[in-house]
């Protein structure tokens, strides 16, 4: 069975939805999971792991030989995937937020709001609604990393308050780097995230296109 490394470390603000995030990555069945906050296991060869998850990581989590194995991991054909929190993470490695395609700035407070899928062929978007209520922090990014990666879903601002983005509000999306993929979804804050069955759905897709699994066709 493909392993995934979870990775969850935080040196800034710590999700409460941790814990569930690994068991629901665990239920998936589809991977052996690893779940580790030490970043020693980011500094050994990551060649066994399918795809590497940050999952609602913050703060400076890498030593340097670290970011090394992870950025060779990629550029070298591995997964990598980027849950919520993540976009909050290795502020200093410029490296990190090219290969997540936009960084955290800021959110509203947790509210229902709408998800506009964009592009339903993928594994991540395929079996969700065109429109998906859903109840998130909605994260604003720096910039808007259209252009640069393949945007699968989009926050619609009309839908909930305090956006700050306008109508090019990006949420979901991925991209290559290298021989790697990449998968981001800022989606997750809650707990309850990890028990609503689109949401892991939407999750299973977005790793299984990452760590390249069988049975999951090219997209």
């Amino acid at each position: 069975m493909p392993r995934l490394l979870v990775y969850t470390r935080t040196t800034d603000y710590r999700h409460d939805s941790i814990p569930a995030g690994i068991a629901a990555l665990r239920a998936l069945g589809d991977f052996t999971v690893d779940a580790t906050e030490d970043p020693a296991a980011l500094e050994r060869p990551l060649t066994p792991y399918a795809a590497v998850v940050f999952l609602s990581t913050s703060g400076e989590v890498l030593t340097p030989a670290g970011r090394e194995r992870l950025a060779a991991h990629v550029e070298g054909g591995g997964g990598f995937v980027g849950v919520h929190a993540a976009a909050c993470t290795e502020y200093d490695w410029p490296f990190y937020g090219e290969l997540l395609g936009a960084r955290f700035d800021r959110h509203p407070a947790y509210q229902p709001g709408r998800v506009v899928v964009e592009d339903r062929d993928h594994p991540a978007t395929r079996g969700l609604p065109p429109v998906w209520d859903f109840t998130d922090e909605w994260y604003d990014f720096r910039t808007s990393p259209r252009g640069t990666v393949r945007v699968l879903a989009r926050a619609d601002e009309s839908s909930y308050e305090g956006g700050g983005m306008g109508e090019d509000h990006p949420l979901v999306w991925c991209r290559e780097q290298g021989a790697g993929r990449v998968f981001y979804t800022a989606l997750g804050h809650a707990a309850e995230a990890y028990a609503d069955p689109d949401f892991l759905a939407h999750l299973r897709g977005g790793v299984q296109w990452a760590a390249r699994t069988a049975g999951v066709p090219d997209a």
